[in-house]
């Protein structure tokens, strides 16, 4: 059986980074929940499945305007 220390959140920042975050703790600033709580193998799944560009978004963005 899972203890809740086991389990974990998979959470996002502004910049479209990505991230695991205890779930027994809070969530800091600046990030969002985006996952879980689950164990860990999940949230790693489910990030490894949305975060396929490792840029932040902010040089996406700079990089997609041509400068």
């Amino acid at each position: 059986m899972l203890e809740p220390e086991d389990l974990c959140f998979a959470v996002r920042n502004h910049e479209d980074q990505y991230s695991l975050w205890p779930a027994s703790r809070e969530v800091p600033a600046g990030w969002e929940t985006v996952g879980g709580p689950a164990p860990r193998s999940v949230c790693l799944d489910l990030i490894a499945q949305k975060w396929i560009d490792l840029r932040p978004a902010s040089l996406r963005a700079f990089m997609d305007t041509g400068a």
